[in-house]
């Protein structure tokens, strides 16, 4: 089940913080919940992708995209995720998300979030690609920066967010129907 209590005092919680700068960091905090684990006991790795949406969009909120959101009628979907999972977070361990924008292109928000261990080790590490829509399909990140009143040139695409962005351009969709040839 989708976590919407923790996502309500999250929001709440962070309603009145300071303003954020789409390049500035959101950082909270969190504990895995035996809800959140799998059969290994620790947070489980879908899990953790939702959880992720409780640094992401307060973020949103305190940039605000939610605002903007609202006045131009528009939708945020994620396009894409890459993550990288490196250290376990247990049952009842707490931990620390940050979460921020990096740069965009001609169609997409790429958002990088990650998971700190209280020992200062980084538990895992997601780059999310986020479109926000309107009734005739995806709007251009310069015409929300636009809208936000911020630069609309990108800050530089880092090269491992580069390298993503072809490999996913060369990836086939429709994916292959018939794997058994």
């Amino acid at each position: 089940m989708y976590p919407f209590f923790r996502m309500i005092k999250e929001l709440v919680k962070y309603r009145k913080a300071a303003p954020l700068a789409l390049d500035g960091v959101h950082v909270s905090h969190h504990r895995c919940m035996p809800w959140d684990i799998d059969m290994f006991l620790e947070l489980n790795n879908g899990r953790t992708l939702t959880l992720y949406d409780l640094g992401r969009l307060p973020f949103a909120q305190r940039a605000g995209l939610f605002a903007a959101l609202k006045s131009e009628k528009w939708g945020m979907t994620m396009a894409g995720a890459t993550v990288r999972y490196r250290r376990r977070i247990r049952t009842f361990e707490r931990f620390e998300m940050r979460s921020h924008m990096v740069c965009w292109d001609d169609r997409f928000i790429y958002i990088e979030q990650s998971m700190w261990l209280e020992n200062g080790e980084c538990a895992n590490h997601i780059v999310y690609r986020a479109a926000l829509t309107d009734r005739n399909g995806i709007v251009s990140p310069s015409r929300v920066a636009k809208v936000l009143g911020v630069d609309d040139t990108s800050p530089p695409i880092p090269a491992y967010i580069a390298k993503w962005i072809e490999a996913e351009d060369a990836r086939p969709w429709p994916p292959m129907q018939d794997l058994t040839t």
